[in-house]
């Protein structure tokens, strides 16, 4: 009995270790990583979870004001006064009962096919867009409709904010919104808001823009063309890129035939149409906004290139830098009489104006005459295919010479005959006289070609290219003949070179004592979500003060007694320089012309206030400026100077540290040219001349034009020659028989000013 007893006990415990024991090796291992898994996994989500409402408890609250408001961006002066709200005043907004149900079935068709389906987020939507992305380079976006409202109303759309923080607010927001308003709702809201291209808002107001219809009237093709614009407007713009607007509008077309919204004929009938058929002209646009439009342009690039934002999609306070007042007085500078006198309704102006302490561009315009049908249009002002002649000299040859290599502008150098180093190509001045022995500082004053040359040898292209790029100038090569042109040439004949933007910011850095400021056209973007970011730039050293002191210490000789003496505005302390670009012989041979002609003229000039850069030419550029009009340039400059130095004081550049002045030279302390002793012999060569007066090398900048009445004659230097009529050449002479070694350097310029 207690025999069996003891097997009951045994049997119940073996019983008892079978069924409740945990397995033993590999098992209990399994077993221990799935409970660790699955502990894991709940943290993560409960951490998920956490982290989503602690994200949506900052989520803006839903208004119908924020839903129906377009998301145009609004423009304001460097005053606070308003320049533009860009479409808003445009839009006609859609009721839902006049919006077509073939406009819901396209949008629905290429957005969001379940849209009717989900509650504002698509779990398979987010799954299929990840999985299609994983096996394609094409990326596919997993946001609803309801979403890109959402997106469109309250954020940005640029790829960089797309965050957590935002995207979780983003989810909250369309969720809340879908048990708040209906489908047709959402969908109304969605079509009045989207931008449509060309500052348009809303597809009501883009139906009657572009077809001069309401919704309800459009054909199916105009239909789905307007349904596939929104996800790239600029891109799908029927009138500027009517090869992708078909392209969008048939995939619109397709998937409406694949969701069985049109039969097969319908989507053949619509497929085979004409873009841009039914097109109409875009209406013009107001004078103020013509007034301003190049700049606006400008701020617009300078906001998407900065933040990476659109100002048409997300709806920023954008705070500029124009002067109106200024920008108001050049555009009649170059658009009216009432200051200069033009020569035909062809010829061109482009003129940019900076602040010289802040970079900030005050004003600028990119032509004259434009079309009143234009918005946004071709600005010449920060264009760089065009030469600038000799107002690359200073800061090419001249700072560089005394920033690298001490000279001073006491520094003899010898304006004789010379040759490009290692060819047989003469460097010609722009009269075909040679000075002999002449300071550095007559040498640019006057504008000597062969001096220039000489300097950049000297310090050597790399080392002045580097200065240049302290500057805000890279060029992709650079020659000696880069000495006296800003113009170069790639392989396919690409031309490129500097803009009054870039010329009106490295003269700026002269007047400022050496600190280059990149162009500023926006100070400060207030953004949707109510936070701020200043735009100003930070100054770069770019050279020494003494060598921008040095180098305005002359150019203010060239407006009293050298190149320049059209700009002068009396009483008033500035500095300047000319310039001019010349035809090559070939140019010439196809150019009927009698005396002096040039593709450009340009001028440059600063006060302690203001840097203003000024282009002159014709679109063509074998239509050429004549010696009647080659004062244009610094004409336009003077008055524009004249207007914003009026009620402001302009002082005199304060003598920096470093220096000295010896006479009327300047040296720099402790440098091997410090004194440097005026040669005891001297000597003037002018080259013989065996043709008749012409016009290659244009002598505008020694014109005997009649200043205005406002002006006071120069005083003449003794040192200066009478300029003689230059004989005919060519600004670029024929390409060398003998070039340096692995030179591949193009014909120079030759006779620019």
């Amino acid at each position: 009995m207690a025999q069996t007893s003891r097997s009951r006990k045994k049997r119940k415990k073996s019983s008892h270790r079978k069924g409740f024991n945990l397995p033993k090796g590999k098992g209990k291992i399994a077993l221990m990583i799935t409970i660790g898994v699955l502990g894991f996994l709940c943290i993560v989500m409960l951490s998920g979870i956490g982290l989503f409402f602690y994200y949506v408890k900052d989520a803006p609250e839903l208004t119908n004001k924020k839903l129906d408001a377009p998301s145009s961006s609004r423009l304001f002066t460097a005053d606070g006064e308003m320049l533009d709200d860009l479409g808003a005043e445009k839009r006609e907004k859609a009721k839902a009962d006049d919006i077509p149900q073939e406009l819901d079935d396209a949008i629905v068709s290429i957005e969001d096919r379940r849209f009717f389906k989900h509650n504002g987020i698509d779990p398979v939507r987010i799954i299929g867009s990840a999985l299609h992305n994983a096996r394609s380079d094409d990326v596919q976006g997993g946001s609803t409709l309801t979403q890109q409202l959402i997106k469109l109303s309250y954020f940005s759309t640029s790829a960089s904010d797309r965050n957590l923080r935002r995207k979780a607010q983003e989810a909250w927001l369309a969720m809340k919104l879908e048990k708040e308003k209906s489908k047709q709702d959402i969908l109304t809201f969605y079509i009045n808001k989207v931008y449509m291209a060309n500052g348009i808002y809303g597809m009501e107001t883009a139906a009657k823009t572009y077809f001069g219809k309401e919704l309800k009237e459009l054909t199916i093709a105009e239909t789905a063309l307007l349904a596939g614009m929104p996800q790239a407007p600029n891109s799908y713009d029927p009138y500027e890129n009517p090869d992708a607007a078909k392209e969008r509008r048939d995939t619109v077309l397709y998937t409406m035939l694949d969701n069985d919204k049109i039969t097969q004929n319908e989507y053949e009938e619509a497929k085979n149409s004409n873009v841009q058929e039914g097109l109409l002209p875009l209406p013009t646009d107001n004078e103020d906004r013509r007034i301003s439009d190049n700049y606006v342009k400008e701020v617009i690039n300078e906001v998407h290139r900065k933040t990476g934002k659109d100002v048409y999609t997300d709806g920023m306070d954008i705070y500029t830098n124009l002067d109106m007042g200024a920008q108001k007085e050049l555009y009649d500078i170059v658009n009216t009489d009432q200051y200069v006198q033009y020569p035909d309704e062809e010829f061109q102006v482009a003129a940019t104006m900076v602040d010289v302490n802040t970079g900030q561009v005050k004003a600028q315009i990119g032509g004259r005459n434009i079309s009143t049908d234009v918005t946004l249009g071709y600005n010449r002002a920060v264009n760089t295919s065009r030469d600038f002649g000799s107002t690359v000299k200073p800061i090419t040859d001249y700072a560089p010479a005394f920033e690298y290599l001490q000279k001073s502008t006491g520094t003899y150098i010898q304006d004789a005959p010379y040759n490009y180093p290692g060819t047989t190509t003469p460097v010609n001045n722009w009269d075909n006289r040679y000075f002999g022995n002449i300071t550095l500082r007559q040498a640019l004053y006057d504008s000597r070609n062969v001096p220039a040359v000489k300097l950049l040898d000297e310090i050597g292209t790399e080392k002045a290219a580097e200065f240049l790029k302290g500057l805000g100038i890279e060029y992709k090569d650079m020659f000696l003949a880069n000495a006296i042109s800003s113009n170069t040439e790639t392989q396919d004949g690409t031309k490129y070179g500097i803009s009054t933007e870039k010329m009106a910011v490295a003269y700026a850095a002269l007047s400022n004592g050496g600190t280059y400021f990149e162009p500023q056209y926006v100070s400060k973007i207030t953004y949707q979500d109510g936070t701020e970011e200043d735009m100003k730039a930070e100054g770069q050293k770019a050279m020494e003060p003494y060598t921008a002191y040095m180098v305005t210490d002359i150019l203010k000789d060239v407006i009293t007694r050298g190149t320049g003496t059209n700009a002068q505005i009396p009483y008033l302390i500035q500095a300047g320089k000319t310039g001019t670009s010349n035809y090559t012989t070939e140019e010439l041979a196809e150019i009927p012309h009698y005396g002096s002609i040039s593709p450009d003229v340009m001028f440059t000039g600063y006060t302690t206030n203001y840097a203003i850069s000024v282009w002159t030419g014709y679109d063509d550029r074998k239509k050429p400026i004549t010696s009647q009009s080659d004062m244009i340039a610094a004409a336009v400059y003077r008055e524009l100077m004249r207007y914003v130095s009026q009620n402001i004081t302009t002082n005199d550049w304060p003598f920096p540290e470093g220096l000295s002045r010896i006479g009327n030279e300047l040296y720099i302390n402790g440098s091997n040219n410090y004194p440097y002793q005026r040669p005891n012999t001297t000597y003037s060569y002018v080259a013989p001349s065996t043709t008749p007066p012409s016009s290659s090398s244009s002598s505008s900048e020694s014109s005997t034009t009649t200043p205005s009445s406002s002006q006071e004659n120069p005083p003449s230097s003794s040192s200066d020659p009478t300029p003689a009529p230059p004989p005919s050449q060519s600004s670029e002479a024929p390409q060398p028989s003998t070039e340096p070694p692995g030179s591949s350097e193009p014909a120079p310029p030759q006779g620019s000013q």
